[in-house]
């Protein structure tokens, strides 16, 4: 019998690697391919990164151009509602004057942080571009190529909990659209009982702009979130469900509303141009 007792440390291999992260942590099937996929799963972040690129491209472009926003009786949807003083004269529109003469840039750089704030934080946008220029994941059931994972937990990703705040925002630019969609049945001496083309491009514009709005997800929790008793809110209950139902085409809205702002704003831009008249139906 031995009197003592000695222990070792067992030696690891210098030939195995140290405990990856991801699809290499420990637990996970030990598979020399990143993911299984055969399908052409890159296609859907590449084409929705191509669209929102090109949308931030035009919107830039369009946001620091600085005219051709105003063509009696439309306005163009990224300048409305016009904060600078320094605006072209919109006769009757949402000319709030907010800002002096003093405000040297262009107008829209005062009103689209609203609705971009909206659409940064909305959900579908951030997996849109979480996915397709982030690669957090790029798709389903394929990894991300990040070493580390800390969620919306930190800046600058924690101020996506101010999405809430943005819906509240951009309920009233939408009012305001709306405003400025209803002067679109003025002719250019501000008559009313008339209508154009412009009119059914901002017809088509604000319904998509609200139908995308009330189906975001805060307005739905607004509505009844924090109910706990339907059947004692009756109204509430059945708001919740027209909502809800926007909501399960929270997607098609997001980008249906994103085509048709650029839609308007180029017809306005045209128009004021002068590329072409707007046709008058009556």
């Amino acid at each position: 019998m031995a009197t003592g007792t000695t222990s070792a440390t067992p030696e690891t291999p210098s030939s195995q690697p140290p405990p990856g992260r991801g699809v290499r942590s420990p637990g996970r099937a030990a598979i020399e391919a990143p993911h299984l996929r055969t399908d052409r799963w890159w296609l859907p972040p590449l084409v929705t990164a191509l669209g929102l690129a090109a949308f931030v491209a035009y919107s830039t472009w369009r946001a620091f151009a600085d005219a051709h926003y105003y063509a009696a009786p439309y306005v163009s949807p990224f300048y409305s509602p016009c904060l600078a003083s320094r605006c072209t004269d919109m006769k009757g529109g949402a000319d709030w004057a907010l800002f002096g003469h003093w405000w040297g840039l262009s107008p829209a750089l005062l009103v689209l942080v609203f609705p971009l704030g909206f659409r940064l934080t909305c959900y579908y946008y951030r997996k849109a571009y979480y996915r397709s220029f982030w690669s957090s994941p790029p798709a389903c059931a394929v990894a991300e190529p990040h070493a580390a994972y800390s969620g919306e937990t930190r800046f600058p990703l924690i101020l996506q909990n101010a999405h809430r705040y943005f819906f509240y925002l951009a309920l009233l630019v939408a009012g305001v659209l709306t405003y400025d969609t209803a002067l679109g049945f003025r002719d250019v001496h501000g008559d009313w009982g008339h209508m154009g083309l412009g009119t059914l491009v901002m017809l088509a514009n604000i319904a998509l702009i609200w139908a995308y709005t009330l189906s975001c997800h805060s307005c739905r929790h607004i509505i009844g979130g924090k109910l706990r008793h339907f059947s004692r809110h009756p109204v509430r209950y059945r708001l919740w469900n027209w909502v809800g139902l926007l909501n399960g085409r929270h997607m098609l809205l997001a980008w249906s509303s994103l085509v048709s702002v650029g839609i308007a704003d180029l017809y306005v831009y045209l128009v004021s141009s002068g590329a072409f008249d707007d046709p008058r139906f009556f």
